[in-house]
């Protein structure tokens, strides 16, 4: 609970200094125009370990116009504060937005330079509007929220008759492939009598795999995931669908 007040002190703090007297007017109509915003939903990722990270959140709809202060620090140099540089939606921005931010959302994101490894950081997301304001605190470690982007390029072919040979390219934005490889899952679906049935194979440290003993005439699905090697972090979302049906041998 201090933790949070603290939070929500130095998120104040931090309005006073970017908007002025525009944050203390919001602040001070609170008793006059209405409840204040719901915290923003906040979700933080690093797609490119150690050097994207990204936090986002979705932009309220049918609410009144809000403002976002985004900050964050080191768990044991609170009085270091840090701004994120701030994408509001449907702005240009220099900075590439990564694939795992897809959303039929409005979306606002965070840009968290340079971090540390093995360090314990608190991000505060304070969104201010005239009823009031509200706060997002919350920690992690880098080494906790790494999620790479999906695969690209998902290839099926026939290899014989029962055979699949599955190819992949690791996500674009994993800039140290070499220093830092990927693993990898495969999960393929179909139906039978209309009930779905799915496989999850893998870690697989190569970009390819020969799956055997499938069955003619049955339409597949096939996706791909990658997750750091070592198992840090969680594996990314699945890549687009590929289907592809074995042909039947011919009589």
């Amino acid at each position: 609970m201090a933790a949070a007040v603290g939070g929500v002190r130095v998120a104040v703090a931090l309005l006073m200094c970017v908007l002025g007297g525009q944050a203390l007017d919001l602040l001070r109509a609170t008793a006059t125009s209405g409840s204040p915003p719901s915290p923003p939903r906040v979700h933080c990722w690093c797609s490119s370990f150690p050097n994207t990270t990204v936090c986002s959140w979705p932009e309220p709809s049918h609410s009144p116009p809000t403002h976002y202060v985004a900050s964050y620090s080191e768990r044991h140099q609170q009085s270091v504060i840090k701004q994120c540089q701030l994408i509001q939606p449907g702005s240009s921005s220099s900075f590439m937005i990564p694939e795992s931010s897809s959303s039929s959302e409005q979306m606002w994101f965070c840009f968290l330079p340079n971090l540390k490894l093995l360090t314990d950081y608190i991000i505060n997301v304070t969104a201010v509007s005239p009823g009031g304001s509200s706060s997002y605190l919350s920690s992690f470690m880098l080494e906790e929220i790494v999620k790479p982007d999906p695969p690209v390029d998902v290839r099926v072919s026939p290899r014989g008759t029962r055979n699949l040979l599955v190819e992949w390219s690791p996500p674009p934005s994993w800039a140290n492939l070499d220093i830092l490889p990927l693993k990898y899952q495969i999960l393929y679906q179909w139906e039978n009598r209309g009930t779905p049935k799915s496989v999850n194979l893998g870690p697989f440290e190569s970009t390819k795999v020969e799956l055997k003993g499938l069955i003619p005439g049955r339409p597949y699905i096939f996706q791909v995931c990658a997750k750091e090697l070592l198992g840090l972090g969680r594996c990314s979302d699945w890549s687009s669908p590929v289907k592809i049906t074995i042909p039947r041998a011919k009589v």
